[in-house]
């Protein structure tokens, strides 16, 4: 089953004395299902950020469509925008976006604050998560107390404290060393074997390859995408990176 729809997405920016227009994306379809885990790549400039940022209803495309559950995420006026952000999507960041002036638990806790949820829902659906996490003795700590990695797991457990039916991450380990990237890319497959749907942008080959499926935007379309499917992370990292040379080598398009 689809949970999300992109139809004929356009963006199309008009500079700010309406002489020029920049098209950021030109006709944008896909569709992901529910369980997926689905990395977005593309060179700079190819559209990715402008498509992840209509995704997280940031922004509205121009034409088309993008349903999630099959209610539209483009007719939602700006006065329920919020709410339906903090109950269906997570969000996981590169540089964190976490508050210095609260503990990790208060930065968890800070979706179902805004809810109106009790302290004991809140207290019960952070402590298997927490575990789950490996953050559990930390969570009275603030994030300049803590590590890069141990900051983006937290950036996680406010991600799916809320149940969200899609996770979107934004180059999620972009800031992290290469050991606390790893453990990321393994917690991120456990949650999605566990059903969590992520949809992930990133440049990074090495994250891509955790992947089960991978999109490649360029010129603000899909230009192409490709399938895991029994293949592993090593044999997926190659496979990715003959994609992105066959790509910037002006190779056949994958209609």
């Amino acid at each position: 089953m689809s949970i999300l729809e992109v139809n004929n997405v356009k963006k199309i920016y008009t500079t700010r004395f309406g002489g020029n227009h920049v098209q950021a994306l030109s006709d944008v379809s896909f569709t992901v299902e529910k369980g997926e885990y689905v990395a977005i790549m593309g060179e700079s400039g190819s559209g990715k950020t402008t498509l992840l940022n209509i995704l997280a209803s940031l922004d509205k495309p121009t034409s088309g469509e993008v349903l999630l559950n099959g209610k539209s995420i483009v007719s939602i006026s700006e006065k329920e925008i919020s709410a339906f952000r903090r109950d269906n999507l997570g969000f996981v960041f590169q540089d964190f976006n976490l508050l210095d002036t609260f503990s990790l638990q208060d930065n968890i806790f800070l979706p179902l604050v805004l809810s109106g949820k009790t302290y004991e829902e809140m207290n019960s659906r952070l402590r298997p998560i927490a575990a789950k996490l490996g953050i559990s003795d930390i969570l009275g700590k603030y994030p300049y107390e803590v590590s890069g990695g141990q900051k983006q797991r937290a950036a996680v457990a406010r991600a799916l404290i809320t149940g969200p039916q899609l996770v979107l991450a934004d180059e999620p380990t972009g800031a992290l060393d290469s050991r606390a990237a790893d453990g990321l890319l393994h917690l991120f497959n456990e949650i999605n074997d566990e059903g969590q749907t992520i949809l992930m942008v990133t440049h990074s080959i090495k994250a891509a390859s955790h992947a089960k499926r991978i999109l490649f935007i360029k010129d603000g379309q899909v230009f192409h995408q490709l399938y895991k499917a029994s293949m592993d992370n090593e044999a997926m990292y190659q496979k990715i990176s003959d994609t992105l040379t066959m790509i910037a080598t002006g190779g056949a398009r994958n209609e």
